[in-house]
């Protein structure tokens, strides 16, 4: 019977995966705990694949034969011009929809896989296999964790209220951090003509269900006018 040996190198090559995984993910979680677009998975996609393809670098000497000594030779160019060409396909995914943006983990995704496509050519199978592996951790299981995880969110809020509706300033904030939104950026404007007051501002909240409590309680108001509530992350 045979068994799987791994060598010092293999684990080597493990624990340097596992740790650039790790320190993504917790890099990843501040940004995505305060709502930014690239979060939990994407930061864990960008490390792992840096520590990927400075494992071809680090263990050259087993994939690279050996040459005489006339003959020198710099593999690892090939790699930094694939990626460098992955960049701009990476950027052709990245999308601004309004206040949003996406697409930010696909194109980590695509720059992790053109290191595993690398890792192919050189013929680098074990850090192959376990990056193809991690790498579908990352993308389906870090979905999950992704969508429970405390988090804050953050929207925004474009209101239009009747310039002698009686809602205040004050009682505007007041209904807005009542129903458990922090407020930042308050600004507005007047329309002389209509006599519309216009806000905007910045809401954050850790319950994503309070958007849609706050928007049936603003729907039924006459003194509203017009409102839009835009999430802002991914």
């Amino acid at each position: 019977m045979s068994y799987l040996v791994l060598s010092q190198d293999d684990l080597e090559m493990v624990l340097r995966l596992m740790a650039a995984l790790v320190a993504g993910m917790l890099i990843g979680y501040e940004r995505s705990f305060h709502g930014r677009p690239a979060g939990f998975r994407t930061h864990a996609l960008v490390c792992m694949a840096s520590s990927l393809l400075m494992l071809v670098t680090v263990y050259e000497a087993h994939w690279v034969r050996a040459h005489a000594d006339l003959v020198r030779l710099d593999p690892t160019r090939m790699a930094q011009g694939i990626m460098t060409g992955i960049g701009f396909l990476g950027a052709g995914v990245i999308m601004k929809e309004g206040f949003c943006v996406r697409g930010l983990t696909t194109a980590a995704s695509i720059w992790i896989t053109a290191a595993i496509g690398i890792l192919s050519g050189i013929g680098f199978y074990f850090p192959l296999v376990l990056s193809v592996l991690l790498t579908i951790i990352t993308l389906s299981v870090f979905r999950w964790i992704e969508a429970r995880m405390p988090t804050q969110a953050y929207y925004h809020f474009e209101i239009q209220l009747l310039r002698f509706s009686g809602m205040t300033e004050e009682s505007l904030r007041s209904l807005i951090e009542g129903h458990g939104f922090s407020i930042a950026n308050f600004s507005y404007h007047m329309e002389g003509e209509q006599g519309i007051r216009h806000h905007t501002m910045i809401l954050r909240t850790t319950d994503r269900t309070r958007v849609t409590i706050l928007a049936e309680k603003l729907t039924p108001m006459e003194t509203v006018h017009d409102f839009r509530i835009v999430p802002t992350g991914d």
